[in-house]
């Protein structure tokens, strides 16, 4: 039995274009320590839209919801945030979201890492502008998160900000 070649990650939004070059729906997560923010976007890169927050369990049970997700939804990439420190250096989060997205290879999709700086702080100010509850909004900030990392993705990817 062959085994399935290992999928593209990358930082580079060249590199995940182009192996991409139909486009095509991209899944965006916010991987937090006890949940996973998901937010997807439409095939033609335009926008993108929160999508649920997911409780995180072991990486197994992960994979098979983010999986599930990926077929129904007809997904043909990840694009993952990267925490890096205000000063573009990488910490101890950052080495574990390249550790998931290694992991999350397994499912054959192009994954781009994405820098997440202010992620959560726009996502945060503009469910503050819907004059969203504080509590509606700690329900809604991680996939509110994904979906403000998922748009800056695209954006450079459909605007050639690359």
């Amino acid at each position: 039995m062959a085994s399935q070649p290992a999928a593209l990650i990358t930082t580079s939004a060249l590199e995940f274009r182009d192996a991409l070059p139909a486009g095509g729906a991209l899944i965006g997560l916010d991987l937090g320590t006890q949940t996973i923010g998901t937010a997807f976007c439409d095939a033609g890169w335009r926008f993108a839209s929160p999508g649920k927050t997911l409780k995180r369990g072991k990486f197994g049970a992960d994979k098979e919801l983010l999986s599930a997700l990926a077929k129904e939804r007809s997904v043909k990439g990840f694009v993952i945030g990267l925490p890096l420190n205000m000063d573009a250096s990488e910490g101890p989060r950052s080495q574990s979201s390249r550790a998931y997205a290694r992991n999350l290879a397994v499912l054959g999709l192009p994954i781009l890492l994405w820098d997440e700086r202010w992620s959560t702080v726009g996502a945060e100010r503009g469910l503050i502008e819907q004059d969203m509850s504080r509590a509606k909004r700690a329900e809604r900030i991680d996939s509110a998160a994904a979906a403000v990392i998922l748009q800056g993705a695209i954006d450079a990817l459909a605007g050639g900000m690359l």
